[in-house]
């Protein structure tokens, strides 16, 4: 359905300037996606993508049950690290450090799987257009799902917010998704930003990492990962450490006989028949 003015131009019935009525559905306001993709827009420098840590849950506060955290663990597979209220009453339980593929029908799955791939390495902005399908429910509800890429501690982009809206209607915990539209937007230059570009991570000055300053209270730890040893770096450390165990048994073991060797004090017994 459209609204067309009366006074239009060039085209029949009046119809130039057309509205889509999706967006004015009952329960199905577009305008926490929006909010959500003018705050992380907000906090980007230049065409750089904004990290994990400078998201900050009062930035978000009346929308704090339509968000999400995901994490990449594997190609096309991301999991969640905190999730909204509205999140978990329409998956029908806690889905932290579940895979988001796992509330899709097994054929929207691949769908969303080549989606976080292109998002990931464009990166790009993913809007999707999906449909709750539930057994207990006589006609399917319609949602929304926006994915914005975001750098992790280690500077890589493996992490998103997410935001989730959906029309009206009765919960069920047995609902799954379908993805019935797909919109990707490559990220490029924010508006009015031409003649800035943010310098590499690596060669930013230190007081300018100042500017949006991680904050601790979105529940979840912002330590940075300390390097781990390999598997065959600990391998050789335990083969070394052993060899050196069995290198020091054995020359306790060969104490008592270099020290006969070097004429140490002893008894010796005579004995004479005559």
């Amino acid at each position: 359905m459209i609204f067309g003015s009366r006074s239009g131009r060039g085209l029949p019935g009046g119809q130039e300037n057309v509205v889509s009525i999706s967006r004015f559905r009952k329960g199905g306001a577009l305008s926490p996606l929006r909010q959500a993709e003018a705050y992380w827009t907000a906090l980007r420098r230049g065409d750089d993508v904004p990290s994990r840590s400078q998201i900050d849950p009062r930035g978000l506060e009346n929308i704090l049950s339509n968000t999400f955290i995901l994490e990449r663990i594997a190609p096309g597979i991301a999991r969640f690290r905190l999730a909204g209220s509205l999140v978990n009453e329409m998956a029908g339980m806690e889905v932290r450090g579940m895979p988001v593929t796992a509330f899709f029908t097994a054929d929207a799955r691949k769908q969303l799987s080549n989606a976080m791939e292109h998002m990931f390495e464009t990166p790009a902005v993913v809007e999707l257009g999906l449909q709750i399908e539930a057994p207990r429910q006589k006609a399917p509800r319609a949602a929304r799902m926006l994915l914005l890429p975001l750098r992790s501690d280690l500077g890589d982009i493996s992490r998103v917010l997410g935001i989730l809206v959906a029309d009206e209607g009765t919960a069920a915990t047995s609902q799954r998704f379908s993805i019935t539209s797909i919109e990707m937007r490559a990220v490029g230059s924010s508006a009015g930003s031409a003649a800035f570009k943010a310098k590499p991570r690596e060669e930013a000055e230190p007081e300018q990492t100042g500017v949006n300053q991680p904050n601790p209270g979105f529940a979840e730890t912002q330590a940075r990962f300390k390097p781990e040893r390999s598997l065959l770096e600990e391998a050789r450390a335990l083969l070394d450490r052993s060899r050196a165990e069995r290198a020091d048994e054995k020359l306790q073991a060969d104490e008592p006989s270099s020290a006969k060797r070097s004429g140490a004090p002893h008894l010796r017994l005579v004995i004479s028949r005559d």
